[in-house]
Parts: structure tokens; C-alpha cells; sequence
């Protein structure tokens, strides 16, 4: 058994009592007896909920306190202990107090009780009767999923996708004079500009930015105040409505109560919606980073197009070699998110009746995605596209040796006659240009500017 499935407490202890009877807790734990027996039976992995979760759940305590004690569910000296020590479980001053693993029971009651009992104890209250008043861990923890991706997409990918957009927009002004041989099926196509196939690039950032903008609409629909099952129960009238707006105050984004509490608590689609949104975007940096590492491959054996920024030595055994890690760094994060995906997606599908009894697992793939696509994607753009640029010699060579601007003759002469040109040069070696001054028939002026590539590649 590895030394991470290990409950055992080896540190001195005190006793805790929950409903099933009393459990050994460490001395010093912040938590309770609902957590220690949570850590007991869920000795499964080292994996645990991060900060961005931890914050939502600090804050959906924090403000269920406030209106507990405006409705009067909570009188007010316990609803502002409540809130004071969830503000603190909310900035991150006992994180290390959350010790319960991510595989554990599918609803997150257990780490729904970690927050109550930790909560609980610094404001000197009861973790159920006072900490939980008017919730369920059915729907706080879909609360906290929904609260922690929406402030991880809005402040850290969504400004990461601005910042990649913008290094690839300016890219593209940069080298829109030169232009290349375009590629369709890895074969050599009609002239293309640099500037325009990074341009591509940066529209496809930004689409994929727009893909979770739009997803992220289902995302500020919060499940609280449906309790146990959507119906609310044990919950005053208006509690959800008002926790979702104190948390839309407290966040600045636009939470707002469910539109329907049995969606809400059953079935974790706009959580789905997201993460297609995200693997999408994986989709599409994987492909930039492919063909940006193809491009820059060699560089002098290879394609060699563009020159890639030297970031650091790539070879143990041969000297001055240097390698595309940015690009496979960003492929790596490209591959987990697809993973997290598949995960998320078979999660939400296997919901049940009331409740998805997926979500610790829905929760930290869905968080982990944001958060390695904003890393990835603020590397890709300050360590890779705002240094490369690109190899005009080698590109011109390239061009200027490639048969494929013949595409241009086919209004003059027609598709076999222009065929027969190039299958000559292919014969032959020779170029496009000496091979069609004899067989073209066209005047020389003329037929320069036909074949000219800045004249096949549009605006």
C-alpha cells in the first residue's frame, strides 16, 4: 500500500462525535468527525480540490450566512461568526484544513461537511444545524463547480485566449509579405501568405473564445436553494435568489438562481457544454502548435519556414540541438483536457434520477482543464509566437523550386497543357519559370506575373 492510502492517524488526537458516533480526529484539524471518517474511507488518491473550489465554497457559506441572518433563519451574531470564518476559507487562510480525497462519495457531501465543520469550529457553531442552514451538499457543490469555472474561464483563460489572439494577429500583420507554399494533405499547394495562415490561426482563438463565452451562460444559472432534491426543502422562500445575487456582488459576474432547480440538481449538462467548449479549444491549439513545430522542423533538413525562439538546449547527447518544447508542452495539455472530456462527459451521462453522483470527479477535471489551457496558452503566446518568425530565404527557395504555381497557368492554357509543364519540371528538376518560357507560349512580361506568387494569393 503506497504512503498516500495511508488514514492512519500517527499524530496526537482528541474525539469528535458526528450522528454515527465518536471518531479520533487529529489534535490540531480545524475539521470534524464527518471528515476524519471521509479521510478514512477514501484512502484512494493524493489528488485534491484546489483553490478556485475551496474560494467557491468559502463564498457560498459566506453569503448563505448573510441571508440566513436577513431571513432570519440564523440570528445575527452566529450568521456573522458563520461569515467571517467562510470569508476565511474563501481568501485561502485554511486550505491545507481540506484533506478529503477527490474520489469519495458522488454528491461531495463529504467535502460539503469538510467546509461546515471547519467553518463551523472557527465561528464556534454547528456544522449542520448552523453552517448548512437552508443547503445541501446537492446543491452547494454543484454551486461551487459552477462558481469556481466561471471565475477561472473569466479571469484567467478567457484573458489568456485575448493575449494569444493578439500575438497571433500581430504576427500575421508581420509577415504578411511573405509569401509560401501553401500545404494540403502535406503536399505542397497554391501560394499562400504567411500572414494569412496566422491569421487563421488567430481566428480560431478567438472563435474558441466566443465557443466559451457562450457556454459560460449555463454556467452563471446556480443550483442553491433547491437543497436536497429541487424542491427546496428546508430552505426559506427567496434564499437562492438572494445567495446568487450577494455571490453575483461578491464575484462580480453574473450568478443568478437556477431557472429550474430539478435541471439544476440532476443532470450536469452546462458543466458538459463548458467542457466540449474546452476540449474544442484543446482541438484547435493542438493544431497550431502541430504545424507551428512542422513549420519550424530542421530547421535545415526539415521545412524550416519559420524560426522557432531557442528557449533551451533540446539534446543531452548533441550539441546545438534545439527543440519545439512550447509547442509539444502546449500538445501534452492539449491531449489531458481531450481526456478530461471523455471523463466529464461519461460523469454527467451517469447521473441518476435527482442527483449526478459524479461530481468531486466532474468538478476538479473541469477546474484543472481551465486552468492548464490558461497556462498553456499564456506560455504558447509569450515564450513561442511573440519571439518566432520567419526563414524569408528559405521560404523563397522553397517557393521558387515548388511546381504547384503552375495552378496559375490553368486559365491560359488549360489543365493538361499546364499538366505536361509540370510534369516536366518534376522530370527534369528544373523550374516552373524555365520549363514554361518554352512550353507555355505566353510573352515573358506576362508570364512572370502569372506565376509571380504575391499575385496568386489573394488579399
Amino acid at each position: 500500500m503506497t504512503e498516500y492510502m495511508s488514514a492512519e492517524i500517527t499524530q496526537p488526537s482528541r474525539i469528535e462525535h458526528d450522528s454515527m458516533g465518536d471518531v479520533a480526529v487529529p489534535a490540531e484539524a480545524l475539521y470534524g468527525a464527518q471528515t476524519q471518517r471521509a479521510v478514512e474511507n477514501f484512502p484512494i488518491s493524493r489528488l485534491r480540490f484546489t483553490r478556485p473550489f475551496l474560494r467557491a465554497l468559502g463564498l457560498i457559506k459566506a453569503c448563505a450566512a448573510r441571508v440566513n441572518g436577513e431571513l432570519g433563519e440564523l440570528p445575527p451574531h452566529l450568521a456573522s461568526a458563520i461569515e467571517r470564518a467562510a470569508d476565511q476559507v474563501a481568501e485561502g487562510l485554511h486550505d491545507s484544513q481540506f484533506v478529503v480525497d477527490v474520489f469519495q462519495t458522488g454528491s461531495g457531501t463529504s467535502t460539503n461537511m469538510n467546509a461546515n465543520e471547519v467553518i463551523a469550529r472557527l465561528s464556534k457553531t454547528h456544522p449542520n444545524d448552523d453552517v448548512n442552514r437552508s443547503q445541501s451538499s446537492n446543491d452547494v457543490i454543484p454551486t461551487a463547480i459552477h462558481i469556481a469555472a466561471a471565475e477561472l474561464a473569466t479571469g484567467q483563460l478567457l484573458p489568456a485566449m485575448g493575449k494569444l489572439h493578439a500575438a497571433l494577429d500581430r504576427k500575421s500583420r508581420e509577415l504578411w509579405d511573405v509569401v509560401k507554399v501553401g500545404r494540403t494533405h502535406l503536399q505542397d499547394a497554391v501560394p499562400i501568405r504567411f500572414g494569412q495562415e496566422f491569421g487563421g490561426y488567430a481566428r480560431q482563438v478567438e472563435a474558441c473564445a466566443e465557443r466559451v463565452t457562450h457556454a459560460l451562460a449555463g454556467i452563471y444559472e446556480l443550483p442553491l436553494g433547491g437543497t436536497a432534491a429541487g424542491t427546496g426543502l428546508n430552505a426559506p422562500a427567496g434564499f437562492g435568489a438572494a445567495v446568487a445575487q450577494r455571490i453575483a456582488q461578491r464575484t462580480g459576474l453574473p450568478f443568478r438562481e437556477a431557472r429550474n432547480h430539478f435541471e439544476a440538481q440532476a443532470a450536469r449538462d452546462a458543466a458538459c457544454f463548458l467542457s466540449g467548449a474546452l476540449k474544442t479549444y484543446a482541438v484547435a491549439l493542438t493544431k497550431i502548435a502541430n504545424d507551428i513545430r512542422w513549420l519550424g522542423s530542421g530547421p535545415r533538413c526539415g521545412i524550416g519556414e519559420l524560426r522557432l525562439p531557442a528557449v533551451q538546449p533540446g539534446s543531452s547527447i548533441m550539441p546545438g540541438k534545439v527543440n519545439p518544447v512550447i509547442a509539444e508542452a502546449v500538445l501534452m495539455v492539449g491531449a489531458q483536457v481531450i481526456g478530461h472530456d471523455s471523463t466529464i462527459t461519461w460523469a454527467c451521462a451517469t447521473g441518476n434520477f435527482e442527483l449526478n453522483t459524479m461530481m468531486p470527479l466532474i468538478a476538479y477535471d473541469l477546474l484543472e482543464s481551465i486552468e492548464l489551457l490558461a497556462s498553456a496558452t499564456r506560455t504558447f503566446a509569450t515564450k513561442c509566437i511573440e519571439g518566432l518568425d520567419a526563414d524569408r530565404g528559405r521560404v523563397h527557395s522553397l517557393i521558387e523550386h515548388s511546381f504547384i504555381t503552375a495552378t496559375a497557368l490553368t486559365p491560359e492554357i488549360g489543365y493538361e497543357r499546364t499538366a505536361a509543364i509540370v510534369k516536366e519540371t518534376w522530370q527534369t528538376g528544373r523550374t516552373i519559370r524555365a520549363v514554361a518560357e518554352e512550353r507555355s507560349g505566353l510573352a515573358s512580361d506576362k508570364l512572370n506575373q502569372i506565376l509571380d506568387p504575391a499575385h496568386q494569393v489573394g488579399g
